[in-house]
């Protein structure tokens, strides 16, 4: 995706609603990951600044604002809202996430109403919204070794490196290095994310350059979309889903 176009659907991208307003236009992964990573980014730089209010925020809901209309207030995803509220009112954590996943524990029907409301207008931190996270990086799982089975490629999952001598792990360590584009590649690492500069830089810290150094050049594919001009590291490919269409390349003489 082009930088311009991916700045502007980022920027739009401001509530729920915008998400299901573009649903039509865009994939939805794309949507839910776009709002998701904006939102988790957003709730990182301003979680202590909203926790600062959670006094006000009490009062204000006994008074009888609700949490939804609490959340858009303070501008904070509403079942981070509500868990602020639950706590300064003398819940424990694990108790607050039983009434996420179970709002029929809550005594007050009232309240309870309340709690379904913002689960079902929270799509980051809602168990659904776990749920689908989960979902697509078994997704981007299969279509990885979908697109390595096809091939006749060889590898090593994660799984099957547990334990071993490795400090990091890619999601495919191929038994033999093949062609990817012109670049021999050791390694595979699949990603539900999309690929923008923030995403990028940080998976390349973590994990990506660490891999190059433990095997070797790798590639890494964002299967829900990335910007097309990221700028790699040393050793490091990227593709989106694209890679469904590129075959591989043996390598003459290895493995003998």
């Amino acid at each position: 995706m082009k930088y311009e176009e991916y700045k502007e659907l980022y920027n739009s991208l401001r509530t729920v609603k915008d998400v299901r307003a573009l649903s039509g236009r865009y994939d939805e992964r794309l949507l839910d990951t776009l709002f998701t990573q904006k939102t988790s980014r957003e709730v990182k730089k301003r979680f202590y600044v909203v926790k600062q209010n959670t006094p006000r925020m009490l009062k204000e809901w006994t008074k009888g604002r609700s949490i939804l209309e609490l959340s858009e207030k303070y501008r904070f995803p509403p079942i981070l809202t509500a868990m602020f509220i639950f706590l300064e009112d003398g819940a424990s954590k694990k108790e607050f996430w039983s009434y996420i996943n179970d709002p029929d524990l809550l005594e007050s029907e009232e309240t309870a109403a309340e709690v379904r409301e913002a689960i079902e207008n929270d799509i980051v931190y809602s168990p659904s919204a776990n749920d689908r996270q989960r979902e697509r990086g078994i997704w981007g799982e299969d279509l990885l070794h979908q697109w390595l089975d096809g091939q006749g490629i060889t590898y090593r999952t994660e799984n099957d490196l547990r334990g071993t001598e490795f400090t990091k792990t890619p999601d495919c360590l191929l038994d033999e290095p093949v062609m990817y584009k012109g670049h021999k590649i050791y390694w595979v690492e699949s990603k539900a994310s999309f690929g923008d500069n923030t995403e990028f830089k940080y998976n390349s810290r973590k994990q990506l350059v660490p891999y190059t150094q433990l095997f070797g050049p790798g590639l890494v594919v964002y299967w829900v979309g990335c910007l097309d001009d990221l700028e790699c590291p040393e050793d490091v490919y990227v593709s989106d889903i694209s890679v469904m269409d590129v075959e591989l390349g043996r390598i003459d003489g290895e493995g003998e």
